[in-house]
Order: structure tokens, then C-alpha cells, then sequence
């Protein structure tokens, strides 16, 4: 008897809605944690991955934002359920997926299982009662988990890397946590072999688990990236403003030759290249002696992050190389945890 035109903003949780999702964990996401993908065969895959979600009833009340802190729980342990301007018609699973694997509060597996097998013992009945069997309601809640998880780091991604708050940054390794075990234990009947490859290209990410709280009192991330100036500075996705960005453009450039066109600062042609030239020794001993003067002070007042950058041309060679260095320098400290990124050649990868 719910009339669904008062939803907001639509009336049904359908292929639009999910459209809507996807895209907020392709563009706040996967683009902001430099996670490469190809943009046609995404999209081929998320267009897979809503039909299957799709065939099946999803004329049930859906609550859209299920969550622990929804739920209010009075002196006499009676519960109350909260915040339902999301509500609207939708699957039945997309709830229960959202309680269980939400990432902050970070249920362990078996009590997700026994509330999950407590809930699906309570719904049997009126599935039967609609002609709908248990087993094709299981099998696509786990599609519902991998919707709801990539919501929430669509979500964690704007508000973190995008706006620099740093607790959305902290809920990020416990969601990435959760489709690591989805990816593994619970697979999908269908082929998704882009989206796969993303989802497995997130769990491996050092971008994506390196807010791990509390992280990190007693450790300090250094995020070391290279980058091209023609596509911009690299964000500073830790909300503490920033860090040191050097720039090698004075450097002799081995993109200048035809030899050295195809390999980067991490290959061993273009390394033989740069370590001997006075020039760049003089730069990376600087470099290091203002980086290493902070990490020991960052370290002394227990910060938790420290990023530095180095941007050249193309962001293929000096960059790379540089910032290879400075991340093996870096690595011989104790009580430091190093993030190496290399922007362009991450989004360049297909």
C-alpha cells in the first residue's frame, strides 16, 4: 500500500538508480585512487552486472540506507528504525547486504553468516508465499554486497579524496577489506571480466589501504608520486594539505630520444641513463635531505602522513625515476610505511 511517487528522487531503486552508483564509484573512486580501467568495457560489465540484479522481484520496500546508525536502541533494548528519506521500491537484498557489510562497523564473517542464515530462515516463508525461490535470492545477494560496497567507496571517495575528510579516508580499507572476501569466497554466475579485473586491481591497491586507522600513531605513510604536469598536481587525498612536489623538468630528459621512448624511469635503460648525470645526483641529494628533514620531525610528533611528489613533462621518465629513488631511500627507515604511485603510467594501463 506504499505510494512510491513520493520517493525521492525516484520511486524505484531500478537500472537508473544503479546506473547512478556505479558511475559514483567509476568518477569519485576508481579515477581519484588512480585504479586503471577501460571506459567501454566498464561499461559493458556494469550493464552485465544490472541485468542480473535486475532479473529477479524488486517490488519490495527498500529502506536504501540500512545502517547501524539508523538503528536506535532504547533503555528497554527496543529497537527504532531512523533516517528513511532514501526509502523506495527495490530488492529485498540490497538491505541486508548494507547492514552486514557496511564498513564501519566492520561485522566479522561468521556473525554476517548467522545473521544472514537468521534473516533468510524469517523470509523463506514469504518467498514461497510469492513463487520465489531461496536459492536465487542467496545468489544474488552477494551481486547486492558488491552494489552496496562499491556505493560506499564511491561515497568514501568524494568525501575523502575529493572534499579531504579523514574519516571517510579511514572507512576505505575496511570496504576495500570487504570485497577482498566477497571477490574470493562468494564468486558471481556471470562473467564480468573488466570488473573483475578493477575489483582486483582495488584490493591491490596501495592508494586504497593506506588510511588504515589507527594506523598509524606509531607509523608514518609517506605517499611518493610521480606525475605529468600536463594532467595536473596530484591530490593530496590525506586532508593534511598537501606535502613537497619537485620539479624535473631542468633534468636531461631521456624522452627526448627515440631509444628511451617506450620504457620509463623504472627500467633499467633509462636508470643507466639518469643515475651518473651530476645534474640529477644533485637534484635527488637535495630532495632527500628536505624530505628526510620532515620525516624525522613528522615522526618526532607522530604525524601520520607525508606526501611527495615529483612531476616532469610526460611523467614517464625523470618523474619515475625519481620518485623510485627517493622511495627505496625511504624504505630503509624504520617506523615508515611507503606508498609508491606512478600516476600516469597507472592510467595509462588498460
Amino acid at each position: 500500500g506504499i505510494n512510491y511517487s513520493h520517493s525521492y528522487p525516484r520511486a524505484a531503486f531500478d537500472r537508473q538508480s544503479m546506473q547512478w552508483d556505479l558511475c559514483y564509484f567509476k568518477y569519485y573512486f576508481l579515477k581519484l585512487a588512480y585504479i586503471p580501467f577501460d571506459e567501454q568495457l566498464l561499461e559493458d560489465d556494469f550493464s552485465v552486472f544490472t541485468n542480473y540484479l535486475l532479473d529477479q522481484h524488486c517490488d519490495y520496500f527498500m529502506y536504501r540506507d540500512f545502517q547501524s546508525r539508523n538503528i536506535m536502541l532504547t533503555g528497554d533494548e527496543r529497537m527504532y528504525y531512523i533516517d528513511f528519506q532514501g526509502g523506495r521500491q527495490g530488492a529485498a537484498q540490497y538491505d541486508v547486504a548494507s547492514l552486514l557489510y557496511s564498513a564501519s562497523t566492520d561485522i566479522p564473517e561468521v556473525v554476517r553468516k548467522q545473521l544472514l542464515n537468521y534473516y533468510l530462515e524469517q523470509v523463506s516463508p514469504h518467498l514461497a508465499v510469492r513463487g520465489e525461490r531461496l536459492s536465487d535470492f542467496t545468489q544474488r545477494f552477494y551481486g547486492y554486497v558488491l552494489l552496496r560496497i562499491m556505493q560506499a567507496l564511491g561515497a568514501y571517495g568524494y568525501r575523502g579524496y575529493y572534499e579531504r575528510k579523514d574519516h571517510f579516508l579511514k572507512s576505505i580499507p575496511h570496504a576495500v577489506a570487504n570485497l577482498r572476501l566477497v571477490i574470493q569466497s562468494y564468486p558471481l554466475p556471470i562473467r564480468l571480466p573488466h570488473l573483475e579485473k578493477v575489483w582486483q586491481a582495488v584490493v591491490e591497491s596501495p592508494l586504497a589501504t593506506a588510511y588504515m586507522a589507527p594506523a598509524v600513531a606509531d607509523c608514518l605513510t609517506i605517499t611518493v608520486v610521480s606525475f605529468s604536469y600536463k594532467q595536473g598536481l596530484p591530490q593530496d587525498t590525506t586532508g593534511n594539505g598537501g606535502g613537497y612536489v619537485f620539479d624535473c623538468r631542468a633534468l636531461p630528459n631521456p624522452g627526448r630520444y627515440p631509444e628511451y621512448r617506450n620504457y620509463t624511469g623504472a627500467d633499467p635503460c633509462v636508470i643507466d641513463f639518469l643515475k651518473d648525470d651530476d645534474a640529477v645526483i644533485s637534484f635527488l641529494e637535495h630532495a632527500k635531505h628536505i624530505v628526510m628533514q620532515s620525516v624525522l620531525k613528522y615522526k618526532e610528533r607522530r604525524f601520520s602522513h607525508l606526501m611527495v611528489a615529483f612531476g616532469c613533462t610526460g611523467g614517464q621518465h625523470r618523474s619515475v625515476y625519481c620518485a623510485e629513488q627517493l622511495a627505496f631511500s625511504l624504505r630503509q627507515l624504520d617506523g615508515c610505511k611507503v606508498v609508491l604511485c606512478h600516476r600516469e603510467q597507472q592510467n595509462n594501463k588498460k
